[in-house]
Protein backbone atom coordinates (compact mmCIF):
# COMPACT_ATOMS: atom_id res chain seq x y z
CA UNK A 1 0.00 0.00 0.00
CA UNK A 2 2.54 2.67 1.20
CA UNK A 3 4.31 1.80 -2.98
CA UNK A 4 1.05 3.02 -4.25
CA UNK A 5 0.78 5.82 -2.06
CA UNK A 6 4.03 7.04 -3.23
CA UNK A 7 3.29 6.37 -6.92
CA UNK A 8 0.33 8.16 -6.51
CA UNK A 9 2.39 11.46 -4.90
CA UNK A 10 5.22 11.03 -7.56
CA UNK A 11 2.27 10.91 -10.58
CA UNK A 12 0.43 14.33 -8.87
CA UNK A 13 4.13 16.07 -8.85
CA UNK A 14 4.75 15.20 -12.17
CA UNK A 15 1.12 16.01 -13.51
CA UNK A 16 1.32 19.28 -11.93
CA UNK A 17 5.46 20.11 -13.04
CA UNK A 18 3.96 19.31 -16.35
CA UNK A 19 1.61 21.20 -16.70
CA UNK A 20 3.70 24.33 -15.28
CA UNK A 21 5.88 24.20 -18.37
CA UNK A 22 2.90 24.98 -20.20
CA UNK A 23 2.09 29.05 -20.25
CA UNK A 24 -0.83 29.94 -17.46
CA UNK A 25 -4.32 31.23 -19.89
CA UNK A 26 -2.67 35.07 -19.18
CA UNK A 27 0.46 34.06 -20.55
CA UNK A 28 -1.39 32.22 -23.63
CA UNK A 29 -2.40 33.44 -26.50
CA UNK A 30 -3.37 33.23 -30.24
CA UNK A 31 -0.92 33.58 -32.90
CA UNK A 32 1.34 35.66 -30.63
CA UNK A 33 -1.60 38.12 -30.01
CA UNK A 34 -3.33 38.13 -26.12
CA UNK A 35 -6.53 37.19 -25.85
CA UNK A 36 -7.08 37.78 -21.99
CA UNK A 37 -6.97 41.15 -19.55
CA UNK A 38 -6.26 40.74 -15.62
CA UNK A 39 -9.56 42.68 -14.21
CA UNK A 40 -8.11 42.01 -10.30
CA UNK A 41 -5.14 40.11 -8.94
CA UNK A 42 -4.73 39.76 -5.13
CA UNK A 43 -2.29 37.09 -3.60
CA UNK A 44 -4.67 34.52 -3.65
CA UNK A 45 -6.96 35.03 -6.91
CA UNK A 46 -6.60 36.14 -9.95
CA UNK A 47 -9.48 37.66 -12.56
CA UNK A 48 -9.90 37.38 -16.32
CA UNK A 49 -11.47 38.15 -19.04
CA UNK A 50 -11.05 36.21 -22.21
CA UNK A 51 -12.31 37.70 -25.50
CA UNK A 52 -12.13 34.83 -28.87
CA UNK A 53 -13.55 36.19 -31.86
CA UNK A 54 -14.44 33.78 -34.65
CA UNK A 55 -11.17 31.89 -35.37
CA UNK A 56 -9.39 32.56 -32.65
CA UNK A 57 -8.29 30.57 -29.91
CA UNK A 58 -6.20 30.17 -26.93
CA UNK A 59 -2.83 28.02 -27.50
CA UNK A 60 -2.01 24.91 -24.90
CA UNK A 61 -1.89 26.27 -21.55
CA UNK A 62 -2.67 25.24 -18.00
CA UNK A 63 -5.36 26.63 -15.45
CA UNK A 64 -4.76 26.53 -11.70
CA UNK A 65 -7.92 25.59 -10.02
CA UNK A 66 -10.77 27.76 -11.21
CA UNK A 67 -13.88 29.08 -12.12
CA UNK A 68 -15.33 30.07 -15.70
CA UNK A 69 -18.49 32.02 -16.20
CA UNK A 70 -19.60 32.90 -20.23
CA UNK A 71 -20.53 36.40 -20.93
CA UNK A 72 -21.02 35.70 -24.32
CA UNK A 73 -21.44 31.99 -26.10
CA UNK A 74 -19.90 30.95 -28.91
CA UNK A 75 -19.34 27.28 -30.62
CA UNK A 76 -15.16 26.08 -29.55
CA UNK A 77 -13.34 23.41 -30.52
CA UNK A 78 -11.77 21.97 -27.22
CA UNK A 79 -8.34 19.52 -27.11
CA UNK A 80 -7.55 18.13 -23.12
CA UNK A 81 -7.39 15.04 -21.42
CA UNK A 82 -10.52 13.62 -22.93
CA UNK A 83 -9.29 14.30 -26.54
CA UNK A 84 -10.81 16.95 -29.37
CA UNK A 85 -14.67 17.57 -29.42
CA UNK A 86 -16.74 20.52 -30.63
CA UNK A 87 -18.65 22.15 -27.82
CA UNK A 88 -21.61 24.84 -27.98
CA UNK A 89 -20.92 27.19 -25.16
CA UNK A 90 -24.18 28.81 -23.86
CA UNK A 91 -23.97 32.50 -23.04
CA UNK A 92 -24.43 32.60 -18.92
CA UNK A 93 -22.82 29.19 -18.31
CA UNK A 94 -19.87 28.49 -15.95
CA UNK A 95 -17.91 25.74 -15.62
CA UNK A 96 -15.38 24.83 -12.94
CA UNK A 97 -12.05 22.57 -12.35
CA UNK A 98 -11.04 21.75 -8.58
CA UNK A 99 -7.12 20.66 -10.12
CA UNK A 100 -4.89 21.69 -12.57
CA UNK A 101 -5.83 21.02 -15.68
CA UNK A 102 -4.76 21.86 -19.36
CA UNK A 103 -6.49 22.53 -22.30
CA UNK A 104 -6.55 24.43 -26.30
CA UNK A 105 -9.36 25.67 -27.46
CA UNK A 106 -10.18 27.94 -31.12
CA UNK A 107 -13.92 29.51 -31.48
CA UNK A 108 -15.18 27.48 -34.57
CA UNK A 109 -18.19 29.25 -34.38
CA UNK A 110 -19.80 32.87 -35.89
CA UNK A 111 -19.79 35.08 -32.84
CA UNK A 112 -17.42 35.81 -29.93
CA UNK A 113 -17.07 34.44 -27.03
CA UNK A 114 -16.28 35.84 -23.82
CA UNK A 115 -15.40 34.56 -20.28
CA UNK A 116 -14.28 35.85 -17.15
CA UNK A 117 -11.74 33.38 -15.24
CA UNK A 118 -11.61 33.19 -11.30
CA UNK A 119 -8.03 31.28 -10.39
CA UNK A 120 -7.06 30.65 -6.70
CA UNK A 121 -3.51 31.29 -6.81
Amino acid sequence: MRAFQILAVMAFMFSCKQAQTLPDPFQAGWEGKSVCEVLFEDDDTRVLKCTFAPGVGHEKHYHNPHFGYTLAGSVFKITDEKGTRTVDVKTNSSFSKAEISEHEVLNVGDSTGVFLIVEKK
